[in-house]
Order: structure tokens, then sequence, then C-alpha cells
């Protein structure tokens, strides 16, 4: 049967062409698992795409072990490390219609952790990283939208007066914070987003379409708690529209034309904040770490329609509540 050890720095090792690299495999304890190398029939299967989600925080913490350790072409093994993270978050955004910061801050803070970033700052770059990628990946959505007449425009302008003050707000606010507290938050975030989704839990619409002045305040919570979570918003602003009798679809397309003004505050904030802060690494822009933003936003803009289209193929059910575990267990992590 066909495996899925490309994900597996083993892979790379064997290939690799330095013995240094190769000396150490033994002893690092690489091997993401012997259920990651029984893997797949059908790469379409529930079952396929379930185990690649369950191994590939094993995988990638196996990959930042080997780039830690090499001495040669360890910033090329990082790099690849976050093409497939991003290839990851953007199937998973397209399946499930969430921003990928759900995914990339806690596989950003494991993998931080493991290259060895100062605990004090590595939670609050995995936020500011994570915006910077939303930044490029949200403008194919926002196409891919607005070309089905689904954006409401005049709701996204006056969410995003109050977003763009948000989110500056909230990176501030994410300033003042310390590291590990920062990951507990989020870690709640979590938990409650898996609650979301593995119980389908959606607001009634019983109110009428919001007046100005309250989608700007609105865009302002929504802007500052984004910026903290490092996310694009969607699992705030789509349930505040439906709620404010929006429909479904055009919410949906509003809120991913709102990530890209989450994003871009967001982002510049962080490295505002972040820019006298040490300890920082080498490729870092504030609390914004490049070689990550590049791999991740490259191949996250390519997946999201690759997961849209296995959304049609797929048991979305089982899927939300698989991911809907996954998000249980890096919430309990990071409040441990």
């Amino acid at each position: 049967m066909p495996s899925v050890l490309f994900f597996c720095p083993a892979t790379v090792a064997q290939a690799a062409h330095s013995r240094q690299c190769q000396a150490r495999l033994p002893s690092q304890g690489w091997d993401c698992g012997a259920g990651a190398a029984n893997l797949i029939d059908n790469p379409l299967s529930n079952h396929a795409l379930a185990l690649v989600s369950a191994t590939l925080p094993a995988c990638l913490a196996g990959w930042m072990r080997l780039a830690a350790s090499c001495e040669c072409g360890g910033l090329a093994v990082e790099f690849l490390v976050y093409l497939v993270l991003g290839g990851f978050a953007g199937t998973l955004a397209g399946l499930f219609g969430v921003g990928g910061g759900m995914i990339i801050v806690p596989v950003l803070v494991y993998s931080f952790t493991l290259q060895g970033f100062a605990p004090e700052v590595l939670t609050h770059m995995a936020v500011g990283t994570s915006l910077a990628t939303i930044a490029f990946t949200s403008i194919n959505a926002i196409r891919a939208h607005h070309l089905k007449g689904a954006v409401r425009w005049l709701l996204f302008v006056w969410l995003t007066v109050g977003i763009v003050f948000g989110s500056v707000l909230g990176a501030l606010t994410a300033a003042l914070i310390q590291g590990p507290v920062l990951q507990k938050i989020i870690g709640v975030f979590a938990i409650a987003v898996a609650i979301q989704m593995a119980f389908d839990l959606r607001p009634k619409a019983t109110s009428s379409v919001p007046s100005r002045p309250t989608l700007g305040i609105a865009g302002g919570v929504i802007g500052w708690a984004s910026a903290i979570f490092g996310i694009g918003g969607g699992s705030l602003t789509v349930p505040f529209l439906v709620w404010r009798s929006v429909p479904m679809q055009q919410a949906v397309a509003t809120s991913s034309a709102c990530g890209l003004p989450i994003a871009l505050a967001g982002a510049a904030s962080f490295v505002w904040t972040g820019w006298a802060v040490s300890p920082l690494p080498e490729w870092s822009l504030g609390y914004i770490y490049l070689p990550a933003m590049v791999g991740i936003a490259a191949t996250s803009m390519l997946f999201a329609g690759f997961g849209a289209r296995l959304a049609h193929r797929l048991s979305q059910q089982l899927l939300k509540r698989l991911f809907a575990l996954l998000l249980l267990g890096v919430g309990i992590n990071f409040l441990m």
C-alpha cells in the first residue's frame, strides 16, 4: 500500500547528502509511528485524511528536530516543513470553511519550540506569522467569492472600519500578555471552536441586518479577538452575520473578505510591537518569522482549492468531528 512517509523526516534523511545528518537519525526517534506507514488505499478516503491529520504534528516535530540538528541545509529542511504545513492548512481551510490560522498557530507554536525559540516570544511569533500568511491566502478567497457575487461589500466596508482599529488594539493587547499566558488563552479558544464544530452549533437568524454603527462595533470586537488568536476571524464574523439575518453563503463570502484587513492591520501591528523585542531569531521581521510566512503562504493558496474540491467528496460530518477532536487535543495541551 502507498505510504505517507513523504511527511516524515526519516524519508528525507535517507536522501540527504550529509552523513552527519544521517548518523544522527537512529538516536533521535524521528519515526512518526507505524500507523503512518500503513496508510492509504484511496488517497481521498476519510480514513486517509484522518490519519494524516492525526500524525502530522508528530511528523512536523521530527522534521524540526532534523532541521535543528543538521548543520548543513537546516534552513532548507525547515522551509520544506512550512511548505507542508501550508498545504495542510490550505486543505483544511477549503474543507471546513475555517481559516488556516486555527491550525497554523498551534503547529507554529510546536515547531518554534522545537527550534529553540525563546518561550517569551514564540507564541507571539506564531500569531504574528499566522496573520501575515492570511494576508496572502485571503486574496484568492476574496476573488473567488467576488466572482460569484456573494460578498456584501457595504457590510464589508463598515465592518472594516472597526476591524482595523480592533486588530491594532488586539496586537497591542497581545504584546502585554506573557507568552505562556497567551498560549493558554489560545488553548481556550481552540476548545471553544472544537465544541462548535463537533456539535455544529449555529446561531438562528433572529434579528435584522445590522446598522452601520453596529457593524463598526462588531468589527472592532472581531478584529481585536482575531489579532490575539492569529486567525482571519471567520469563526466570529460568520456567526455574527448569520445572527443578523445575512444568508450563510453571503456571510461566509463577506467574512473571507474581512480576513484581509484583519491580517494586514494585525500583521503590521505585530511587526511594530515586536520590532525592538529580543531575543528574536534570524529572519524575523518583528514578530513575523519570514521563512514560515513564505513557505506557508506559497502552498496554502494552492491547496485551498484542493480542499474545497475534497469537501464535495468526503463525509463533512465525520471530518468536522475529527478536526474538532484535533483542536480539542491542541487546546488541552496548551492549557497544561
